[in-house]
């Protein structure tokens, strides 16, 4: 892991809301870099709003590395996690990504 990822990731476990936003911020910019490093954290992580926001930085990201997980948690039962799925998959922009997008809207318009 990059000392950029480690520092951020720090900072984004700390309970001073402006250090870990100071965290999401630095990552932010950086998140194609550290998309494997991301998606990592995201798979090992137990607290919910880090999760959240981890999966929104993969989002930010724009990789089709990301496109598995993303795919994945677009129908999770955490109403938060499926969106930033949802909106990772919006900003991957690609034929894989719309088609997903189509079929989870196609399955969920007949639900």
């Amino acid at each position: 892991m990059s000392k950029r990822f480690d520092e951020a990731m720090w900072l984004m476990r700390r309970h001073d809301p402006q250090k870990a936003e100071d965290g999401f911020a630095l990552l932010r910019p950086h998140a194609a870099e550290h998309v494997g490093e991301l998606i990592e954290a995201f798979r090992g992580e137990e607290d919910r709003g880090l999760r959240c926001w981890l999966l929104e930085l993969i989002g930010y990201a724009r990789s089709s590395e990301a496109l598995p997980l993303l795919v994945e948690y677009l129908d999770h039962e955490d109403e938060s996690l499926a969106s930033w799925a949802e909106s990772g998959l919006r900003e991957l922009d690609t034929k894989e990504a719309r088609t997903a997008l189509y079929r989870h809207h196609a399955n969920n318009a007949h639900n």
